[in-house]
């Protein structure tokens, strides 16, 4: 039997390419799309329905009508949202947190993943590959919430044995839905304006370094992770997962391979603070090691196949490209 899956924050920037990834392997019918406010165009055919995370009985009633027994909680305020309002990001991404663990252990849900994020590591953390282990430390609210929600995790993982899942995702950079106030933003709306203005302001200075993932590898990161056996998934806090870092100059370079003219200055804001508490790289061996996680995209292979997607997706004629361009190959 196909797992009955609900995914909240499904309009968000992994919600809205995670239910379609989740439909395609296990039905449309099983899989339920909740959003605070969500629309047929944002999620692909389905079941969909608007449920606010903060409200328990809302949560509790969604999981009983349709039968859940998964759940993919994605529903949060990210990192620059976060800083400008405080107190919605903590109400929103630990009362929704506790909500969905409180709801799962009430009403038979026997697996969840909830993704933690890189925001956890503060300025004490190691700068190149960041241990498992390394002091979490974080500087932003968005950060002290994912720290938070690890341990909170953790606690009802041994406390009422739900089987919760959890990986630190890096900044992830898409190419079907816009960012949503994160500070690695600029890494999804350089390419946007590498099409459609050939100008891009960044708000991070050119030598920014941060860890990075395409949105295909993020997906096959949490679907993976969530199918594994119990028994090699040692962590219920949150995994390191890497895949690439590269400096904001680095990724401007390599869209002007396919861009030439593409030009970008940089004018760095508050977001600079935050990224600078981050670091460059993390060690992801106990991923690997435990349920077997490998990304399959670098930086070349990962630019030409945003290119090429926004392209078909904005309109645009093939032409836009140098010679050169065209979709990459993945690295193997």
């Amino acid at each position: 039997m196909p797992p009955k899956i609900m995914v909240t924050g499904a309009a968000g920037q992994i919600g809205s390419e995670l239910v379609t990834a989740l439909r395609k392997k296990y039905g449309d019918r099983n899989i339920l799309a909740t959003d605070k406010a969500v629309t047929r165009s944002q999620v692909s055919a389905g079941v969909l329905e608007q449920l606010d995370v903060m409200h328990l009985s809302s949560v509790e009633r969604a999981i009983r009508t349709h039968e859940i027994d998964t759940v993919y909680h994605l529903a949060a305020v990210l990192s620059a949202a976060g800083e400008a309002n405080p107190d919605l990001a903590w109400d929103v991404n630990m009362d929704g947190l506790k909500n969905i663990l409180d709801a799962s252990a009430r009403h038979g849900v026997r697996r969840i993943f909830w993704p933690s994020s890189i925001g956890v590591f503060g300025p004490d953390a190691p700068k190149t590959r960041a241990p498992q282990d390394a002091a979490l430390n974080p500087t932003t609210m968005y950060g002290v919430t994912k720290v938070a929600g690890e341990l909170l995790c953790a606690y009802y993982s041994g406390r009422h044995g739900l089987d919760v899942r959890s990986v630190r995702f890096p900044g992830l950079i898409s190419s079907e839905a816009k960012p949503g106030g994160g500070t690695t933003d600029y890494a999804v709306e350089i390419f946007y304006s590498a099409l459609q203005t050939g100008r891009y302001t960044c708000f991070l200075t050119e030598g920014t370094v941060l860890p990075m993932m395409y949105m295909p590898d993020a997906l096959r990161a949490a679907i993976s992770l969530m199918e594994a056996d119990p028994a090699k998934v040692r962590l219920h806090t949150g995994y390191n997962i890497a895949a690439m870092s590269f400096s904001a100059g680095e990724l401007a370079s390599e869209i002007k391979k396919h861009v030439p003219d593409f030009s970008v200055t940089y004018a760095p804001d508050s977001r600079q603070a935050i990224a600078d508490s981050w670091p460059k790289s993390i060690d992801d061996s106990a991923a690997r090691r435990d349920w077997g996680w490998k990304e399959s995209y670098d930086l070349p292979a990962m630019a030409a196949d945003m290119l090429s997607k926004l392209g078909e997706k904005l309109g645009l004629k093939q032409k836009t490209f140098n010679a050169s361009g065209g979709p990459g190959r993945r690295k193997r």
